[in-house]
């Protein structure tokens, strides 16, 4: 993948990321397989730093917990996360408007 193109990628795991924080706890192989539904190839070297990353950040906590033996690491939202998601729907759904259904912004009306 080129690097700009999964510069731009790892945005959108970000939202998907805090997205499904937000309706329940997800983990690292769980959220590989969700983007992969998405068509994106995400390999656990690239997952567990941007949980780490946006844990530092404020918008996860994590804890683990035991499964079929072996220790699992779960990610849920904080309210900060909680906040950044409200934040980036209202980004993303005026980014539709423009990028995929056509709309003009209000500055380019006024050209």
């Amino acid at each position: 993948m080129k690097p700009l193109i999964r510069e731009i990628l790892l945005s959108f795991w970000k939202i998907h990321i805090l997205h499904h924080a937000a309706r329940g706890p997800v983990y690292g192989l769980w959220m590989i397989e969700e983007l992969s539904e998405h068509g994106y190839k995400v390999s656990p070297g690239t997952i567990y730093p941007i949980f780490k990353r946006m844990e530092k950040n404020g918008w996860l906590y994590s804890y683990e917990e035991t499964v079929s033996g072996k220790v699992r690491k779960y990610y849920r939202l904080t309210d900060k996360g909680a906040e950044v998601l409200a934040y980036v729907r209202g980004v993303v759904a005026e980014l539709h408007r423009e990028v995929v259904l056509g709309r003009e912004s209000k500055l380019e009306k006024q050209r």
